[in-house]
């Protein structure tokens, strides 16, 4: 997580997380005084974390958590006073806000910001394994489209249309889907 946003109503807060965010070096720090100036920023450049010190002076905070959460755009931890924890974490924990408590501690935090790292590693894992899939069922698709023109207009059978498909892929060195394309331009014009 390397861009962070921190969205602090105060200063001191600000630079507590800042220092405590600085510890291992390497981040792009960025800072928001209230939530419209969060929704600003996130809108002109994408961040990886936002962490966000309740309450705010515009909102208390939890709308911007759970939208931003929400729409993917970043990671979100949300710091809230202690005695307001466990409404506030029931109310955001759906939408994929990690809650921490005030007082917070910098182990409490260096170990919520690893939790929320590895929590994004597999997030991004699952995303590309989604994508490759997607694209796998988008292929299939495709060919099938191709095998059922191929079967309408040549009159082969499923196999035999399969195996066209697998041969010219071959032999011409493409991808099954490309000459699955091909043979759609061809017959669907």
């Amino acid at each position: 997580m390397r861009s962070v946003l921190i969205v602090s109503g105060t200063d001191k807060s600000a630079e507590y997380l800042r220092e405590m965010l600085a510890r291992d070096g390497g981040r792009e720090l960025s800072f928001a005084r209230s939530c419209g100036e969060a929704r600003r920023a996130m809108m002109e450049r994408p961040f990886d974390l936002c962490v966000i010190n309740a309450p705010l002076p515009d909102e208390f905070g939890d709308e911007l958590a759970m939208d931003t959460a929400e729409r993917g755009a970043a990671q979100v931890m949300l710091i809230v006073r202690g005695e307001m924890f466990g409404p506030v974490s029931e109310r955001v924990e759906d939408h994929g806000v990690f809650t921490l408590a005030k007082p917070l501690t910098r182990e409490q935090f260096w170990g919520a910001l690893k939790l929320v790292a590895a929590a994004s590693a597999r997030l991004s894992r699952m995303r590309n394994e989604y994508q490759r899939l997607e694209q796998k069922l988008e292929d299939t698709h495709v060919v099938n489209r191709a095998k059922f023109l191929l079967m309408r207009y040549m009159s082969l059978t499923e196999p035999e249309a399969h195996r066209y498909i697998e041969k010219r892929a071959m032999d011409m060195r493409l991808r099954r889907r490309d000459v699955a394309q091909t043979i759609i331009k061809t017959y669907e014009r």
